[in-house]
């Protein structure tokens, strides 16, 4: 017996299927989104990861050689719609092919309040206006396999609820507790301070401490502080945080990508943690 709201697509110009347009239009794409409160989860592993947090679908879309594979998803959401149709044809207006088997658009949740995700964290990452999707995505990815509690965006910072964000993170965006700052860099900084949170920025600076030589045991709340590549953080935020911190590097470079930046010091982390016996997330 077929899904109660299974629909196959033959008018492109169906309203219901508007949440699903343009999707290479990345600026587009990024403004619509947020508008219309509403995400892109793709692929059956995102889109179960995205379910299990508890997120809410709109509407499916898929190749009608994925409906039986996505069933046990769609099936959940009895009043939910799902459109079936020809790759090619939805080649055509998302602009894409589903390689990936099928979208899901999603109501956008509600951010928590910074406090409340701050309330048990014990080890965060601050994102400073890293506009690539990718990298954000990478760097969700790293911290929820590495233990990181929580994750702080600023107010330029790339969507992590982009599709590609979401996709690059493997769906880890949904397991590890993130809002939006509203202000940055002072005012952000204060509110770590306040939360009894060292702050620590990962720069190329001169007398940066190199990472094996600080001190990332169980006594100390720590917030990581990481920047776009390129021109790295803002003055602003170098002057206001506690501690510059650096990765030693050999071979003649002189950094890494920010997301293997991430990792790296996340790691450095947990193996401070786990040596001390303390629990690491």
């Amino acid at each position: 017996m077929e899904h109660a709201q299974l629909q196959r697509i033959t008018d492109l110009g169906d309203p219901a299927l508007d949440d699903y347009l343009r999707m290479t239009d990345v600026r587009l794409r990024s403004r619509v989104e947020v508008e219309r409160g509403l995400f892109m989860a793709e692929s059956y592993e995102v889109i179960s990861r995205a379910v299990d947090a508890g997120m809410e679908p709109r509407s499916f879309l898929m190749s009608e050689k994925w409906k039986d594979k996505f069933a046990p998803l769609y099936e959940q959401f009895p009043e939910v719609p799902v459109y079936v149709g020809d790759g090619d044809l939805i080649e055509q207006f998302t602009g894409f092919h589903l390689h990936r088997g099928a979208l899901a658009s999603m109501q956008r949740p509600e951010l928590p309040e910074v406090a409340e995700v701050l309330r048990s964290a014990r080890t965060v990452a601050v994102i400073e206006d890293i506009v690539d999707h990718t990298n954000v995505g990478a760097l969700f990815r790293s911290a929820a396999a590495l233990g990181v509690d929580a994750v702080l965006v600023t107010p330029q910072c790339a969507d992590p609820l982009y599709r590609r964000s979401i996709r690059v993170s493997m769906g880890t965006v949904f397991q590890v507790p993130w809002t939006r700052l509203e202000a940055w860099p002072h005012a952000g900084v204060e509110l770590l301070h306040e939360a009894g949170f060292d702050v620590l920025a990962l720069a190329l600076t001169d007398g940066a401490v190199a990472l094996e030589h600080l001190d990332l045991g169980p006594d100390r709340k720590v917030a990581f502080v990481l920047g776009a590549e390129g021109h790295g953080l803002k003055p602003a935020t170098l002057a206001a945080v506690d501690q510059h911190v650096v990765i030693p590097m050999a071979g003649g470079v002189d950094s890494l990508n920010v997301a293997a930046a991430s990792a790296v010091v996340f790691w450095q982390r947990r193996a401070a943690l786990i040596a001390s016996g303390a629990p690491t997330g």
